[in-house]
């Protein structure tokens, strides 16, 4: 396993961060194919083995399951010191909007809560999970400001939003003295390139690190068109996010395949070698060893310049989807709320 530094911080992670969404009670959640615990404590076990210290998981993973099996194997299995924690908390309810909830004190719940779901003290990276239309962003970086002052965060870190938006709000909290996003967790893949348009440049720039998720697009990148899986049968957000558009992606994965073939390694580790020349720590989920293994042998892998072109040449632009695609006022006429005083940046 290879290591690196996770923006500006001093943060030192594994250049693999696994991916805690799979684990978790499957009554509980929105996904039936999760991991019961005993399974997840096996793979967490694993990852340590192989040298994974950075683990992904949010309050919104089988209802706080996630956190709760994460939190007691790490317990288990390492030293809190040893290991670099992230979770992620979600907007604002909308019974909490109309009881006066304000965005700090909704944040001030949300740390709490996963702080006793994993059993910490403190976590070391706390995210955005997506964006909140209907709070006002001082007061969510406010709140997260709180949390970092108060020890129960390191770091704060944001996922699916824009590049303007993550502009906006480092540029508020500049001014105010207040904690800024440290990395940035987005849909990112060798089939799904978008974030290449303005937030994979915006980042580099400004030494923001790139953790993105859906790594191998659910599978899809680590088996050969046509070949399935569990998950691939069960998730239907999976199938939603790809599959529209899985005759121009299917070219790109015989490219994978026929690079894995030729270097005689797997399409797991072509698709992350790949990925890992873009980013800081792709959030890999895994529910089997061999996942482990794959996403860690692919910190070993050098592809070509002329492979890494071949495997981009035929990418197209993609419609935005999932989270992203929602990532909107409700109302078109509608603008954000960004601050709760006449303050302007």
């Amino acid at each position: 396993m290879k290591y690196t530094i996770l923006g500006h911080s001093d943060l030192t992670v594994s250049r693999i961060c696994m991916g805690c969404m799979g684990f978790g009670d499957a009554a509980q959640g929105q996904h039936a194919w999760t991991l019961d615990e005993a399974h997840s404590r096996d793979i967490i076990r694993h990852g340590l083995e192989m040298g994974i210290h950075f683990y992904d998981t949010a309050i919104a993973y089988q209802s706080g399951t996630s956190e709760q099996y994460v939190g007691r194997a790490l317990r288990d299995f390492a030293r809190r010191e040893d290991v670099v924690v992230a979770t992620k908390f979600l907007p604002r309810t909308q019974e909490e909007i109309e009881s006066g909830i304000t965005g700090q004190q909704h944040i001030e719940r949300m740390i709490n809560k996963s702080l006793q779901n994993l059993g910490m003290d403190y976590v070391d990276l706390y995210v955005y999970h997506m964006w909140d239309w209907q709070t006002p962003l001082e007061d969510i970086l406010d709140g997260l400001n709180r949390v970092v002052r108060s020890g129960k965060a390191r770091y704060i870190g944001i996922s699916n939003c824009f590049a303007w938006q993550l502009a906006r709000a480092n540029a508020i909290a500049e001014r105010e003295g207040w904690a800024k996003f440290i990395s940035v967790q987005g849909h990112y893949n060798l089939i799904f390139r978008e974030e290449e348009r303005e937030m994979v440049p915006f980042c580099q720039e400004e030494g923001i690190a790139l953790t993105p998720y859906s790594a191998l697009a659910a599978g899809r990148l680590s088996r050969k068109p046509g070949e399935t899986s569990k998950r691939l049968k069960k998730d239907a957000y999976a199938r939603f996010k790809y599959d529209a558009t899985a005759h121009q992606d299917g070219i790109i994965i015989e490219r994978v395949s026929e690079i894995a073939e030729k270097r005689g390694v797997t399409m797991t580790e072509v698709s992350l070698a790949w990925l890992l020349t873009k980013v800081t720590s792709p959030v890999v989920g895994a529910t089997k060893y061999h996942h482990v293994d794959g996403a860690v042998k692919a910190t070993e892998l050098e592809l070509t310049e002329d492979e890494i072109a071949y495997l981009e040449e035929p990418y197209v632009p993609h419609p935005l989807t999932g989270v992203m695609a929602q990532n909107r006022p409700a109302n078109a006429k509608e603008k954000h709320v960004w601050s709760t005083g006449s303050q302007k940046i």
